[in-house]
């Protein structure tokens, strides 16, 4: 009886979907256009005309505001784990502190492995870097709303889908590799350092590219109501789980490379070759 019961919920749940897609094929042309694909797709980028005045002071990118309320939302749950959760900690791990466990115990790895010399600080970023990366880009999939200047709706996109969060983020990383390198080998890792000067670019725009690409596609999908029934859900979180995870994982990477190359103290090279 439960198999066949699975059967039947499968069976009508592909009716419904199959019924949707039928529906929009046979009803829909383009939605009803308040302007152009190609406006929205600029818009999508450049933030032209859908700006949010910030409490009366200026006129702002939804990303802007995106950002804040990514780390509001990032302190007052650190600041609750610190005081409630952490001090509850048991030797015996429950299922929420085994979680915050393994992820520290990857981002310290992370830092140890590619810095074995100096790794303290550098351990902090990433964890830092990647939690803000990964809640920052999984925060649009909440569709948060807010109302423009112009008083129309808009949902609120990632943070670092905006160039200058992205662009800010990068020159962030890039500073912290600096300071590694001078902690490491003083004015020898400024020079080693500022000798990848296309690093924070390339950091920036690999960020701010792949989450735009995101951001896009789910504007494309949901602009003909053709492909507006179902298929919106699936490239939405599955878009968005894919760039959360990979971007998380690749900045935090690079940070950590670059950092223990520029930090490696120059004379244990010296005697490694010495030695060869």
């Amino acid at each position: 009886m439960s198999k066949r019961k699975r059967v039947t919920g499968l069976v009508i749940w592909l009716c419904i979907v199959l019924a949707l897609l039928v529906c929009g094929l046979l009803f829909g042309g383009t939605a009803v256009e308040k302007e152009s694909i190609k406006e929205v797709m600029r818009d999508a980028v450049l933030h032209e005309s859908n700006k949010i005045s910030l409490f009366g002071i200026k006129d702002v990118n939804p990303a802007l505001i995106s950002a804040y309320t990514v780390t509001a939302v990032v302190l007052v749950i650190a600041a609750c784990i610190r005081i409630f959760v952490i001090p509850k900690f048991r030797y015996v791990p429950g299922k929420f502190q085994l979680l915050l466990e393994q992820m520290v115990g990857y981002f310290d790895n992370l830092a140890k492995s590619n810095s074995p010399h100096r790794n303290g600080f550098l351990g902090a970023y990433v964890f830092a870097a990647g939690v803000y990366i990964f809640i920052g880009t999984l925060f649009e999939l909440f569709g948060v709303q807010c109302v423009t200047t112009k008083g129309m709706p808009i949902a609120l996109p990632a943070p670092l889908s905006d160039i200058n969060a992205a662009i800010s983020l990068g020159c962030l990383s890039y500073l912290v590799i600096l300071s590694g390198g001078i902690a490491g080998n003083g004015l020898r890792g400024v020079g080693s350092t500022l000798k990848d000067f296309s690093l924070p670019i390339s950091m920036s725009f690999r960020l701010f590219g792949a989450l735009l690409s995101g951001l896009l596609v789910t504007e494309l999908v949901y602009y003909y109501i053709q492909l507006s029934f179902i298929l919106p859900v699936v490239v939405g979180i599955l878009f968005t789980l894919l760039h959360a995870l990979i971007q998380t994982y690749v900045l935090t990477m690079l940070t950590a490379l670059f950092y223990g190359e520029v930090s490696e103290p120059h004379e244990k090279k010296k005697k490694i070759k010495n030695r060869h």
